[in-house]
């Protein structure tokens, strides 16, 4: 794809000279003529990086003014990276001097942006030598001596559709701060750059600020700060470097390196556009605080046909994979809390589900269980019914039992195959006749024996069905579709499988015969069983972790299937061929689209990630809309 919609940003907080303009400015040169082969969008450097921020008096000598007048110049003659580079150094405006941002597109500089805010107060002192640019009361200056404009100022570049904006160290810090204004008027990313020393634990305050400065605004911010090559007269400097996006660190650098710190990651930018489209308060905010900044537009004329992503996007997005345990405990009690409220609600004595020895049922099996020593209720009166069919297994069979009695809990049982009989017979259908009437009936067989087992019982039925089976339609309308509260509705299907295997290893791992269950449950092929044993899901409807990866993309990212495709073949294209990835594609959206009535009348369930496909909470579509 020549825009991928992938921006590559890359931080550096070189080795510096403290008031060594020039020698500043070559390390500079030096530092991006390295970066040039990792094709990066933007290179970010630190506050002052071409004087060095520690200059203290200097700053007011006519000598240092010249210096980096005369450096910021050799970059411009000697730049050979045809990127943006944004360059931290003073600025001499009606002889007030500013601290400001460069933002240099090859041998031109687009703008110069002044930091807003000017600290004064425990070891700073920079209002001894700068003014604020709140001073030029949000207006902006064409300046002859760059041929540029400087003030309040966002950006566009053109080729990468990206708009973006500046503020420098203190202005994150400040009450209202820059970056809420520049996101609220179209920027959606914002490089910070700084010069921020280090005392103890001042690092975990950086991550909590970025993180939620980018995660308010939805906005990828890119933040670096300078090297111990500062003066530590006073001070010390670590070059402490994020890239945050939406609230998620996507890269960090470690701290007091000897070498220059170099961070490269890519941002999705088509994530963050969608994200700022869905979200109401920032279209409040525009209204309420939007500003006349000059808009400065470039091409930098990027093309991404050979992009290489600087790591490996991960196949299983839903899937944790840092703070397993704390990730799963969190999960499911947000289960256990809302079935809870639903069982006080509704007064119910009893929880009644059917256990088919599969991911699903297992894990609300697991909830419901988890539920009742939450609410201090006989686990006894959790009622598992087994309901084997035409094609139940035995392997599945005996691991539903498995799991009634490892918990403790008496497992009813319920052979459906007369009653399904006796439907057939009913409607006259052929018994021998393996379709659809033949799978669906045995479907709602089921549901119709536990729902009215739960009247019987004064109790709740749950259902099993997950996130990816609602996607992709795969359940049985009115069948394994409808249930009186549907515990893992907010659940993909790899996510399910997560979860039983951290009941496995973190819950359970001292009952042997139920963390055996587990494993083996989670090593048996997906099936609904209602042809035959060797009847497999994945062969019909594909792979779920695929499936998945093609939901989140589409769903939590806003991706088109252009995009989609693109990411597939990135991301599983050592697996799948073209064709392949093309068939899953067109699977996945042509059933997406078909089944939305399922999901229009879905019963009630919480939801647990990010995405919900109820039509009571995130996604709303006509039950007949077209797939082009």
């Amino acid at each position: 794809m020549k825009d991928n919609q992938f921006v590559k940003v890359a931080t550096v907080s070189p080795k510096i000279e403290v008031g060594n303009p020039m020698f500043n400015i070559k390390q500079i040169l030096n530092e991006v003529d390295h970066l040039i082969e990792k094709k990066p969008h933007f290179i970010l450097f630190p506050e002052l990086s071409v004087t060095g921020y520690t200059c203290q008096d200097l700053f007011l000598q006519k000598y240092l003014i010249e210096g980096n007048y005369n450096a910021i110049n050799y970059f411009l003659k000697h730049n050979n990276y045809q990127g943006i580079v944004i360059l931290g150094a003073i600025y001499s405006f009606r002889n007030n001097l500013f601290n400001c941002a460069y933002v240099i597109q090859g041998n031109n500089i687009l703008g110069i942006v002044p930091k807003m805010y000017i600290p004064n107060y425990s070891e700073f002192y920079e209002k001894r030598h700068f003014l604020s640019g709140i001073s030029l009361n949000d207006k902006n200056y064409f300046v002859d001596d760059f041929n540029t404009y400087f003030g309040a100022l966002i950006f566009q570049e053109s080729s990468k559709k990206v708009t973006f904006g500046i503020e420098i160290c203190e202005d994150m810090w400040a009450p209202i701060a820059p970056s809420s204004f520049l996101s609220i008027n179209g920027a959606e990313i914002v490089f910070n750059l700084s010069a921020s020393n280090e005392v103890y634990d001042k690092d975990e305050v950086r991550r909590y600020t970025t993180q939620s400065v980018s995660r308010r605004n939805h906005i990828a911010y890119v933040y670096v700060s300078s090297s111990r090559y500062e003066s530590t007269q006073d001070t010390v400097f670590s070059n402490h470097s994020l890239i945050v996006q939406n609230g998620e660190i996507l890269s960090e650098s470690a701290l007091f390196s000897k070498e220059a710190t170099v961070l490269v990651d890519d941002i999705d930018l088509n994530l963050l556009k969608f994200l700022r489209r869905k979200n109401s308060s920032l279209k409040d905010s525009f209204q309420l605080y939007n500003k006349e900044y000059q808009i400065i537009k470039t091409n930098c004329k990027f093309d991404d046909s050979d992009f290489e992503f600087c790591k490996k996007i991960n196949k299983t997005p839903f899937v944790p994979t840092k703070n397993l345990e704390q990730s799963f405990k969190k999960m499911i009690n947000i289960q256990v809390a809302a079935l809870a409220k639903r069982m006080e609600h509704v007064q119910a004595k009893t929880i009644v589900l059917g256990i088919s020895g599969g991911l699903d049922s297992t894990l609300a099996l697991l909830i419901a269980y988890k539920t009742f020593l939450y609410l201090g209720k006989d686990i006894l009166d959790i009622l598992p019914v087994t309901m084997p069919g035409f094609g139940t297994s035995d392997r599945t069979y005996k691991n539903a039992r498995n799991l009634g009695s490892s918990l403790g809990l008496n497992m009813m049982e319920c052979d459906i195959k007369p009653s399904v009989l006796a439907q057939f017979q009913a409607i006259n259908h052929d018994p021998f006749l393996k379709d659809v009437t033949y799978e669906n009936a045995q479907a709602r067989e089921r549901t119709s024996i536990l729902m009215n087992l739960a009247n019987k019982h004064q109790g709740l039925q749950i259902g099993t069905g997950n996130l990816s089976e609602l996607a992709l339609g795969w359940c049985t309308y009115n069948g394994d579709q409808m249930s009186m509260y549907s515990i893992n509705g907010g659940l993909p299907k790899t996510l399910v499988k997560f979860l039983v295997k951290a009941f496995a290893d973190y819950e359970f791992y001292e009952n042997e015969l139920l963390r055996t269950t587990l494993y083996d449950i989670l090593d048996t092929p997906i099936s609904p069983e209602l042809l035959s044993t060797s009847q497999k899901t994945e062969d019909i409807i594909g792979k779920y972790e695929v499936n998945d990866f093609i939901m989140y993309r589409f769903l939590e990212c806003n991706d088109d299937e252009e995009r989609i495709n693109y990411l597939l073949n990135e991301v599983f294209g050592n697996d799948l061929s073209k064709e392949e990835i093309d068939k899953y594609l067109k699977i996945f959206f042509e059933r997406f689209f078909s089944q939305q009535f399922k999901r229009s009348t879905m019963p009630d369930g919480p939801k647990v990630i990010n995405i919900s496909l109820s039509p009571r909470s995130d996604w709303r579509m006509p039950s007949d809309a077209k797939y082009k």
